[in-house]
């Protein structure tokens, strides 16, 4: 059977990668129940957030059984593996690769014998100080560093925890946690106790969720939603709770200092999420509205650059008071080219992906809306596109501020040096594009629209300010773990 690359995604460019968010976090706690496939569908929901590769682990009280591969989470798993999971919990993950390699050893969750037991570990997120991390194993184990296998801060994590000498994996991860620096929420397991923790700043989102019969922990509510549990709150930041037989106990073990991502609402996180008491659908609409206010133009109709600039469209022109229309097209089927294109189809280029419906724009002052500009080749091939379809203007409006800064928090963007609004200003930008005009929403507009505090966000992406310390030697990149052997070179 032809095995999945794992390398599908909906970049609507091959050559211009948009946002990458780390990965998706899943981890449900229910005897009696069908944990494998919850965690399925729960991985299902949060598929956005990473598709390299897809895991899951359960336990049944005596022992853990992993199954992971690259790929999909629909590519993954078959009826027959999630059969072969039995127990009475699980912990699943989905992966976009931000620290070592897009390769099957570094797919989650990560394993590792204890003295205690097993551990299993799933991470949403990014460390900064994943070097001294790094080191500090490779001490504890007294073996080369060349032998571990995994290059991942995930699996740092998991063998500090590992190689603790405390009582248990709940007093082992409570030693860890305050060694860790940067974003990372976590679930994790034995074979009795579902795990999960937030770090200090909760950069990355973490939902508590209640089934009839047991808990269930996810990055994003709608995580919760597709296997029928009630939210009942976010895991705070710097906290770790425990849940088995004898319900959920919380614990603090740092100090909360929040800094939520400001880019979840703009575009990681899934519509029909929730994040910090608001609904991400309707705070994208907002910012829309507030797009409308602070970039107005004249025009004839509003369309969105599907799917991720829609709700953010539907504010503008509601706003705006311009009729709201899809102009553009987008093919579901289509994620990574694995077949590369002819000549003929390559010039084409976006069409594989995004067609315009002429009767709709042929002749009209059009509003495009989208999420973000990263290097700026898609909004160049969909204005080109556009005015070959017979639009008389092409408005461009960015429902964020521009991206200048690269993330070390858990989101893979375009280096500094390929980030287009690092070099140009957005004059330069319109040009470059080919747009009749272009706009962005504000960073206070921004702000304003998600209604939270700004002291509690991190925006770092579009200001250059950090919250948390970064490496000295950013040029390491994600690649800082690699070692030749992972690759059999």
């Amino acid at each position: 059977m032809r095995r999945p690359d794992g390398l599908l995604n909906h970049n609507v460019l091959g050559e211009d990668k948009g946002p990458q968010d780390a990965c998706g976090v899943f981890g449900v706690w229910a005897p009696g129940e069908e944990v494998a496939k919850l965690s399925f569908y729960g991985l299902y929901a949060l598929q956005h957030r990473g598709t390299e590769s897809a895991g899951i682990a359960t336990s049944d009280g005596e022992r853990i059984l992993i199954y992971k591969d690259m790929g999909l989470v629909s590519q993954v798993f078959t009826e027959g593996d999630l059969a072969t999971l039995k127990g009475n919990l699980a912990i699943g993950h989905c992966r976009y690769s931000t620290t070592g390699s897009s390769t099957w050893v570094n797919a989650q969750p990560t394993l590792r014998p204890t003295k205690y037991g097993t551990l299993a570990l799933a991470h949403n997120g990014n460390l900064t100080n994943t070097g001294d991390l790094a080191e500090l194993v490779q001490k504890l184990e007294g073996v080369p560093a060349n032998t571990r296998g995994a290059t991942t801060d995930t699996e740092i994590m998991t063998a500090l925890i590992a190689l603790q000498d405390q009582k248990n994996v709940e007093a082992s991860a409570l030693a860890v946690l305050p060694q860790l620096e940067g974003a990372f929420s976590l679930v994790f397991m034995d074979e009795h106790t579902l795990y999960a923790a937030r770090d200090r700043h909760g950069v990355r989102p973490l939902v508590l969720g209640k089934l009839e019969t047991g808990w269930v922990v996810a990055s994003e509510s709608a995580g919760l939603d597709i296997v029928g549990a009630a939210f009942v709150r976010e895991i705070e930041p710097g906290e770790f709770i425990a849940i088995d037989s004898n319900g959920v106990r919380s614990q603090r073990w740092a100090e909360a200092q929040p800094k939520g991502c400001l880019f979840e609402y703009v575009y990681l996180a899934r519509p029909d999420t929730t994040i910090a008491g608001s609904g991400i659908h309707k705070t994208r609409v907002a910012i829309g509205a507030q797009l409308a206010k602070e970039a107005p133009v004249e025009a004839d109709l509003v369309i969105p650059v599907p799917e991720s600039g829609t709700p953010a469209a539907i504010g503008y022109a509601k706003e705006s008071g311009i009729p709201f229309g899809m102009g553009l097209v987008k093919n579901s089927y289509v994620g990574r080219t694995f077949i590369q294109p002819s000549q003929t189809i390559r010039q084409l280029g976006i069409r594989l992906k995004l067609n315009p419906l002429r009767e709709i724009i042929e002749g009209k002052r059009i509003v495009v809306v989208d999420d973000s500009i990263v290097r700026g080749n898609t909004q160049r091939a969909i204005v080109r596109m556009l005015r070959e379809a017979g639009a008389r203007e092409i408005h461009v409006r960015i429902s964020s501020p521009p991206v200048k800064w690269p993330c070390y928090y858990g989101i893979d963007f375009a280096t500094r040096a390929e980030l287009i609004a690092n070099g140009l200003d957005t004059e330069e930008i319109r040009r470059s594009i080919g747009a009749d005009s272009l706009g962005y929403v504000s960073l206070d507009g921004l702000i304003s629209a998600t209604e939270v505090a700004s002291d509690r966000l991190c925006s770092a992406c579009f200001t250059g300010e950090y919250p948390i310390r970064i490496p000295q030697d950013l040029s390491e990149g994600k690649m800082r773990l690699e070692i030749t052997e992972v690759h059999g070179n």
